[in-house]
């Protein structure tokens, strides 16, 4: 299993914690300092969507300018989140077979579920 985000999000540092309390082995991919593949970040886009892997939330989407927001293709956006990955909802937990993103409590519930732990 491989938690992928950025080392200093609080989101990551919880979710770390939360896997290693319950002895569940995992990498972590930190995406400023490994990067990310265009073709890896496709996938998720394929699998899971624009709207879940892109976080309108955070400070680097509002700071960008209104006119770069808007009009974005998938390219443009795929293009985009490579650029600035804290753009990238967090954490993304890739199972293997399949892959979620966040770390709400009924998130934490599904995975404790799915992991059985």
């Amino acid at each position: 299993m491989t938690i992928f985000g950025i080392k200093n999000c609080d989101t990551i540092k919880k979710s770390l914690k939360w896997f290693e309390a319950r002895g569940v082995a995992h990498q972590f991919h930190d995406f400023r300092k490994q990067g990310l593949e265009r073709e890896l970040l496709e996938r998720w886009v394929r699998e899971l969507g624009v709207e879940v892997l892109l976080n309108k939330r955070g400070t680097t989407w509002r700071k960008l300018p209104d006119d770069q927001k808007e009009n974005l293709d998938q390219a443009a956006i795929i293009d985009l989140l490579l650029d600035k990955p804290a753009m990238i909802k967090r954490p993304v937990i890739d199972f293997g077979s399949t892959r979620r993103v966040g770390f709400s409590k009924k998130d934490q519930d599904e995975i404790a579920a799915l992991l059985g732990c």
